[in-house]
């Protein structure tokens, strides 16, 4: 009887406080290190560099190791489109970085390490204070969870598995929590209710706002923020997860 070949990993490394926790783990060969904007800046190990159009690039790294990669908009734009665009999937790295992720890598686990999207306290980012995405008034970010719970769903569709590796007390990412030392060992089980998930499929086909340059700001007055807010009520049905049952207890 021969050994199943590992799980594949994609794991998006974010730039929430915790993020030097990761600087000395062992990062095993199945697993391939997304990092988001600065959290390059993390480990030399990483594999591919995501970062938004507006980035600076004096906070680029100077050189490339071998086999590393960077991406920007190019990139993740008909990532993010061939997943139903920016405004359904929501305008954020963290996001836009899981929606790549399962466009290009195609893995059997995304998992999410420093990315919860608390902003607590004074120390919002591994290296101080920075400007959170979802902080900012966004008609695609008026709830994270469905946001997450819809990545989540989508990702189940074509086999993947998302978990959240982060130990805070709260996160924003309505993923399973998995332990980082039993990454690809278990895969938490979750019901997701596949009629659910068909009824926002097409009330997103029915609303219509996909825009194909990810420049959804510029046509804001297009979007009906209630009708996107009872998206998300239809997103949030379409599972239950612990962390979920928490956060609204």
């Amino acid at each position: 009887m021969t050994d199943l070949p590992p799980l594949s990993i994609a794991l998006i490394l974010g730039s929430g406080p915790t993020a030097p926790r990761l600087q000395n783990w062992p990062k095993p060969a199945n697993v391939s290190l997304v990092a988001i904007n600065n959290a390059w800046r993390v480990r030399a190990d990483w594999d591919y560099l995501i970062h938004a159009g507006d980035f600076p690039a004096t906070r680029m790294p100077d050189r490339l190791g071998p086999g590393q990669r960077v991406h920007s908009h190019e990139s993740y734009v008909p990532a993010q489109n061939s997943y139903g665009g920016f405004v359904y999937g929501g305008g954020t790295m963290a996001f836009t970085a899981g929606y790549w992720a399962l466009a290009v890598l195609k893995p059997d686990i995304l998992a999410y390490y420093a990315c919860d999207m608390t902003y607590c306290g004074n120390v919002t980012h591994f290296y101080g204070a920075g400007t959170a995405d979802p902080l900012r008034p966004d008609v695609t970010l008026q709830s994270l969870e469905a946001k997450s719970i819809r990545l989540m769903a989508l990702a189940a569709l074509q086999g993947c598995a998302c978990i959240n590796l982060s130990t805070e007390p709260s996160s924003r990412l309505s993923f399973p929590r998995v332990g980082l030392s039993e990454l690809g060992k278990q895969t938490p089980e979750v019901r997701i209710d596949a009629d659910a998930v068909e009824a926002a499929l097409r009330e997103e086909a029915r609303l219509g706002y996909l825009i194909e340059d990810g420049e959804y700001w510029r046509h804001t007055d297009r979007f009906d923020a209630c009708a996107l807010s009872s998206l998300d009520d239809l997103w949030l049905s379409a599972c239950s997860t612990p962390e979920l049952e928490k956060r609204f207890a």
